[in-house]
Parts: structure tokens; C-alpha cells; sequence
């Protein structure tokens, strides 16, 4: 019995100092930079830079390639990229810091501050609180209304009246639906109680307590000039530089700008479960509140397969939440016009990093994961080659649904009136007027409240026309189709440009008399 005993001690004391041993082990930083530089240059992104705390410290705080495409400008651990979606954390923390002083309360109703904020649905609309605001579960569809502000002289109040008819397509509660829009009322409810604009609050509280010196709500306070990443996209096979597109409107949703060194200042508070120095300025009650599963969501078959690990994922108030390897992953990513950003943390392993990208690519995912297995196991998959090819293939597969659907064209078509029948104003309460013109003996179509979506549109087949947005690169060509009554008169235009990020089938759009 002893020698059993001992034997199996024995045993206990290896295997520990094996776990201890690989708990300590330190990742070979010269081959995680080597990777992240491969990397960018197979997804042929110019510019991005990558930070990593661990233990506390600084593992890796880089940049990689070119601020501005061309130009031998190198990005830097202090270059300026556009963060968007990140944002959301720094609302969602602002709103912490009101609950911890006891000015709000997570499940106070929405018209408690904001009396003139309704929804489509009445029931919704007394019963919307801010914890509903911050995890997307409103009932209205991911990305629903952002035609509203995206790129438009919408004010911030203007476009939460307009959201009142958005209609949803989920039951309150039942779904998850991301919301920038929602973001949006949350940054209001932060001036209401606060008295300070959410820019001011922001700046204030939480900017310079950490630090972040190089961060900005707004672009126009960029140095475009200085050390300021300049945002890219692909173009017929081509990366071209395209400008800043002003996002003030939206801004408690997606406005900051920061650099890789101010993000991980960022991480390190959350991983210092807010604190700075000895100043406590979120408490670890509003913190763990944030970091818990509000709305679930679920795990694909994809991911169940390439991620074996990961049993959950959910969104917390700011966050998102997941596991992998057996540890609790914060997160957030972030799309801008031309930038994808992403910061994670992980308190279980101390470990926090942020990837900034100036080229709208999906480079941030593989490198995320790469990150985390590099921290957290054993695991050497090439994930950038793998979603390389996967992405590669779905874009083959893109260019082939394009082609057939370009065979349905009816050739030998005209428009049913002339063209001067088309003419006229087209208006929705979602969204406000659209015109159409004749210019040049051909129609034009211009979103009157956004000066960057306005088209030449060119005949396909009957009364449906194909739309270009010139300024708006990323987007696809698309259609408007002009629908005809009975008495032989336009009553409305449809329009789709099919994309992931913006839908244009929810503008009906019924020509004025």
C-alpha cells in the first residue's frame, strides 16, 4: 500500500511540475511576430499593428507594413486606427460608472431618461432598459436602420426618432439582433444623467485616468498627416486608399480612434478588474456584470468543429463572450470603412492583445486565434492559411452567383414610360427622400441625406435599373427596380444591393405626387 502510494505521489509531483512548467513557459515572440507578417502579406493587408500584455507586462507591441499603401510610411505600436464596434465597451463602462454612483440602475427603463425614445412596438417601447440597449436583444435584426445614419446628416436625436419605424423581426428578448442604433441611445442616456456630452465623458473618465493620449472620439481631430493609419479596400483586384467617413452621429457606437499602445492600457484595466493605480474607477460588481451572458448565442457547426473547445458564446454589455481552452474569452471586433480592429482578454491566463488593421480583411480572425493558441496550448494550426483558402473559396463561389444571376438579364427590354416618368421624389419614414433625376439623358438616383450614395442608374431589363455607388466602393452593384401601378404612374422604387452590412430592402420608398 505504501509503495502505491508513493508511487502515485511521485506521479502527482511530475505532472504538476509539468503543468507549472507549461503555465510559465514564455511563447517564443520572434516566431509569433515572423507569423503575424506572413500573415498580413498573404492577406495582402498594408498596414496593421499588434499588442499583447501578458502577466502583467508587454509581450508584443508592433507594427507591421504601411500606414498609407505605397508610400514606405510604417505603422507603429502608436499609430491611429479607427477602432468602431470597440467602442461599445467604453458606452457600456460609461454607463458602469453611472450605475456604481447610483444615478442609474441596468434595468431602468429606456423613457425613464430618454421619454421621447419609442420603438416600433408600444410594449417594447415602455419596457426597453438599458441592459436591453446593451445586449442586442431589442427584437430588430442585426444592422437593422444603420441606412439611417451611416454616411448621413442625420443628428443623433433625428436618427433615434427614425428608428421608430424600424419593425422587428424577432420577439423581445428571443433573439439576438446587433444594434448600433440601440448603442447610440445608450451614449444619450450617459448626457442625460451625466450633464456631460458622451464624447466629454469619455475623454474625462475614462481616457485620461488610463492614459490613452493618442485616442480620439471623433476623426476630426486626426493628424492625417502624422502618425495616422489611412484606411484601404479592394478594388477590382486593387488596393486603393479611400478617406475617413465622419461617424460623429453614431459615435457612442463606433466613433474612437486609438492606437495599439492606448488599447492595451484599455486591456490591462479590465484585467486589473478596473482599476488604476489605486483608483478603483468601475467596480468589480458593474465589471463581472458586464463580462456575464446577457443574450445567449449559438455555437455553429462550424465552430464546433474547428473549435472543439468552445461550449458558449454569448454577449455581455459591451462585450462579447465565449470559451476556449477551458478559459473565459472577452472580446470585441470592430468594422470601419477600409479598418477591422479587435481586442480580447482573458483574466484566467492574464492575457490581453488588440489587432488594428487598415484594409477591410478578416486577417484579425486567424491571427486571434493563432494568439490564443500560442498563450493557451499546444495547439500550431496555420489559421491564416486555413480561412485564407476558405475565404478564397467563398469568393469563387461569390464570383459564380454573380455570373448566374447576371445570365437572368432578359435582353431586348425597355422601360415601360420614358424616362422623365421615373423622375421625382422617393420618401420613407425610415429613411427620408431619395431622388431621381435625368442628367444626361440618363437616370440618376442620390440618397438626399447621405451625399455619398448617389448612382447613375443604367438599364438591365424592364423597369429595373443597375445602381453603382461610386464613393462607396466596398458595396456592390445593385438594382432598383421601379414598381408600376395600375394607372400606368410610378408608385415606388426597391432597392437592394445585397452586402452583408447595410439593408436597403428596408427603405420603402413611395414616389411623392
Amino acid at each position: 500500500m505504501r509503495k502505491l502510494f508513493n508511487l502515485f505521489f511521485t506521479l502527482l509531483i511530475v505532472f504538476s511540475a509539468n503543468n507549472i512548467s507549461a503555465a510559465q513557459k514564455t511563447p517564443d515572440v520572434n516566431a509569433l511576430r515572423n507569423y503575424i507578417e506572413e500573415a498580413r502579406q498573404l492577406w495582402k493587408v498594408p498596414g496593421m499593428a499588434v499588442g499583447i500584455i501578458y502577466n502583467d507586462e508587454i509581450f508584443l507591441l508592433e507594427g507591421f507594413g504601411e500606414k498609407e499603401y505605397g508610400t514606405g510610411k510604417k505603422v507603429d505600436g502608436n499609430t491611429v486606427f479607427a477602432v468602431a464596434s470597440n467602442t461599445k465597451a467604453f458606452t457600456a463602462s460609461a454607463l458602469a460608472m453611472l450605475v456604481d454612483e447610483g444615478k442609474i440602475s441596468w434595468d431602468d427603463n429606456v423613457n425613464k431618461h430618454l421619454p421621447w425614445f419609442k420603438l416600433y412596438d408600444p410594449y417594447v417601447s415602455e419596457n426597453l432598459t438599458i441592459r436591453d440597449l446593451l445586449c442586442h436583444r431589442s427584437g430588430l435584426v442585426t444592422f437593422s436602420g444603420d441606412l439611417i445614419w451611416y454616411g448621413s446628416n442625420h443628428s443623433r436625436e433625428e436618427i433615434l426618432r427614425r428608428a421608430s419605424f424600424l419593425k422587428p423581426k424577432h420577439g423581445f428578448r428571443s433573439e439576438y439582433g446587433y444594434s448600433n442604433i440601440l448603442y447610440l441611445a445608450a451614449g444619450q442616456i450617459v448626457e442625460v444623467v451625466s450633464g456631460l456630452k458622451w464624447e466629454d465623458f469619455v475623454k474625462t473618465r475614462i481616457f485620461s485616468p488610463l492614459g490613452m493620449n493618442e485616442s480620439h472620439t471623433t476623426i476630426s481631430t486626426l493628424n492625417l498627416k502624422g502618425n495616422t493609419a489611412l484606411p484601404h479596400n479592394d478594388v477590382d483586384e486593387k488596393i486603393i486608399t479611400i478617406s475617413y467617413l465622419n461617424w460623429d452621429n453614431i459615435g457612442p457606437a463606433g466613433s474612437i480612434n486609438s492606437s495599439t499602445a492606448d488599447m492595451l492600457k484599455w486591456l490591462q484595466f479590465q484585467l486589473n478588474e478596473g482599476r488604476v493605480n489605486d483608483n478603483q474607477l468601475i467596480s468589480k460588481k458593474n465589471l463581472n456584470e458586464m463580462w456575464s451572458p446577457q443574450t445567449i448565442q449559438k455555437v455553429s457547426a462550424f465552430s464546433q468543429r474547428n473549435w472543439p473547445s468552445t461550449h458558449f458564446k454569448s454577449y455581455g454589455l459591451g462585450w462579447a463572450l465565449m470559451d476556449y481552452h477551458g478559459k473565459k474569452v472577452i472580446s470585441h471586433s470592430g468594422g470601419y470603412d477600409g479598418m477591422i480592429s479587435y481586442s480580447s482578454f482573458i483574466p484566467e491566463a492574464k492575457l490581453g492583445f488588440v489587432i488594428l488593421t487598415n484594409k477591410n480583411s478578416s486577417l484579425y480572425y486567424p491571427l486571434a486565434y493563432k494568439i490564443m493558441d500560442t498563450f493557451l496550448s499546444d495547439e500550431d494550426k496555420d489559421w491564416s492559411k486555413i480561412f485564407h483558402e476558405l475565404i478564397t473559396k467563398n469568393e469563387e463561389a461569390s464570383k459564380k452567383e454573380e455570373a448566374e444571376k447576371a445570365a437572368e438579364k432578359v435582353s431586348g427590354t425597355v422601360p415601360t414610360l420614358d424616362l422623365k416618368s421615373y423622375c421625382g421624389t422617393y420618401t420613407c419614414d425610415i429613411y427620408g427622400n431619395v431622388e431621381v433625376e435625368l442628367i444626361d439623358n440618363k437616370l440618376s438616383m442620390r440618397f438626399v441625406h447621405t451625399p455619398i450614395f448617389h448612382s447613375t442608374l443604367e438599364h438591365w431589363h424592364y423597369n429595373t435599373f443597375t445602381v453603382k455607388f461610386p464613393d462607396v466602393p466596398s458595396l456592390p452593384s445593385g438594382k432598383a427596380a421601379f414598381v408600376i401601378g395600375m394607372d400606368n404612374k410610378v408608385e415606388k422604387l426597391l432597392i437592394d444591393v445585397p452586402n452583408p452590412d447595410f439593408d436597403f430592402t428596408e427603405l420603402d420608398l413611395i414616389k411623392k405626387e
